[in-house]
């Protein structure tokens, strides 16, 4: 029996936080971390999956309209959420899948992990149910997994149906508000368009991603605050109402975002502002217009080959995420400024904020250096010794999201998956390390790249 194997990659927001919602565009990359589902195609429309840390509880369900949510935080509401959005999208699923959910994007970090289940979910769903997904820019992500074409070679029957990658990232955008999160597209963007080498600039309405180059030399660092930003939970509330306030603040100006941020000058919109909005919604006013011209800056400096003028950029957002848009806190301000010192050309958190990650802009030759100051600075005094690798490392742009044939051997046992219809509950996933490789036990770095 084949069995099949759901790549999608997490990702690293460079620059443009909070603007996707707002309808104005971000800087991403695609990541060499990924979430992977490996299955097999199952006759009844029903999901059952497990994974092998023990605190992801197994789960199954069926896909029948209405697709009932689990518990608040339960990691199986992003299963669910695919499914229910390819049955709104009028897509038949007759066939289910049983597998293993594994991964190596850290969870609650503000990498995406959520949105990489979702979409390695979907397209499982849609391999099972012999719906095509038309090609688009992009390699493999994670491992050299590579986008393989989404239909079994040995199978000429022809798809019931095709979507495009566009369209199913704005499809599991939608989908993904099931899991309660009132978030942009960013993310499902990301994952399935990822290139190797390249960011992302992701536009919307409508939905528009282009590749731009990475320079040669140009190193990523990403450094967790060991704070979890559990969108899905603790911190979805504050996130829903920086949306809310965003909403708010744009009925007061009375223009729309994107023409704002195409005045020729911000100073004018921010007198007119400050004139009819109150003070928390201005904050939240000026962090989306400024980081919306941001985004445009980097973008060109990146084109140029200009590090340190997007360093600059990274710090400016990030002074903006801390001050105006009120998501920073103090583990992620440290780590932007340890990086700072030690030679980082830019950093500033990434994701959604209220703990997670923040990234680092670094010269090849200067980000050993920035992640040993932050090993020594931040992170000796709290762990009592060296980040593992889920905390600190040295990420890659990498390719999008696909489905290939899974090698052998098969999973292990689905024996402790629980009888339908009843769904498991559980804490919210945090991901597996992966090993390090062959690289020496005397390398300082040997966790981190």
């Amino acid at each position: 029996m084949s069995r099949w194997r759901a790549v999608a990659p997490g990702r690293v927001n460079l620059i443009g936080e909070h603007t996707d919602y707002n309808g104005l565009p971000v800087l991403p990359i695609a990541i060499d971390r990924a979430i992977r589902i490996e299955f097999r195609v199952t006759g009844d429309a029903a999901v059952r999956l497990h994974s092998p840390v023990e605190r992801f509880a197994p789960f199954a369900f069926r896909m029948r309209r209405p697709i009932e949510a689990a518990d608040r935080g339960d990691w199986s509401n992003y299963v669910r959420a695919a499914a229910r959005g390819l049955l709104e999208h009028g897509i038949d699923l007759r066939r289910g899948i049983e597998g293993t959910v594994s991964g190596d994007v850290p969870v609650a970090a503000g990498l995406s992990s959520s949105s990489a289940l979702v979409v390695a979910s979907a397209l499982a769903l849609l391999k099972a149910n012999g719906v095509g997904v038309e090609d688009g820019t992009g390699g493999g992500a994670g491992g050299g997994a590579g986008r393989a074409p989404d239909e079994d070679p040995a199978d000429k029957r022809p798809p019931a149906k095709t979507v495009s990658r566009l369209e199913l990232a704005a499809l599991m955008a939608r989908a993904e508000r099931f899991a309660g999160l009132r978030g942009g597209g960013m993310d499902q963007a990301a994952c399935l368009h990822g290139v190797e080498g390249h960011a992302l600039r992701i536009e919307f309405e409508p939905l528009r991603v282009t590749p731009v180059a990475v320079p040669e030399g140009w190193r990523w660092v990403v450094a967790s605050s060991l704070e979890r930003a559990e969108k899905s939970a603790g911190a979805r509330d504050a996130y829903n109402e920086r949306a809310r306030q965003c909403r708010e603040a744009l009925r007061g100006v009375g223009s729309g975002y994107r023409d704002l941020v195409a005045e020729p000058g911000l100073d004018g919109v921010l007198r007119r502002a400050r004139g009819v909005l109150a003070p928390a919604l201005f904050r939240r006013f000026r962090h989306v217009v400024t980081e919306g011209r941001r985004v445009a800056l980097a973008e060109e400096a990146m084109l140029n080959g200009e590090l340190g003028r997007f360093g600059e950029l990274m710090v400016q957002s990030h002074a903006s995420l801390r001050d105006d848009y009120e998501v920073s806190t103090a583990g992620l301000d440290e780590i932007v400024e340890i990086a700072l010192e030690a030679g980082a050309a830019g950093a500033r958190l990434t994701g959604a904020g209220f703990g997670g990650c923040a990234v680092a802009l670094c010269e090849e030759r200067a980000a050993a250096t920035v992640m040993e100051a932050l090993a020594t600075r931040f992170y000796a005094p709290r762990l009592g010794g060296p980040p593992g690798r889920d905390a600190m490392f040295a990420a890659k742009a990498s390719g999008g999201a696909g489905v290939t044939a899974a090698p052998p051997p098969p999973s292990p046992p689905l024996s402790a998956v629980p009888a339908l219809p009843s769904p498991s509950t559980a804490p919210a996933p945090a991901a597996r390390s992966r090993g390090t490789g062959n690289r020496p036990a005397t390398d300082p770095t040997r966790d981190w790249f």
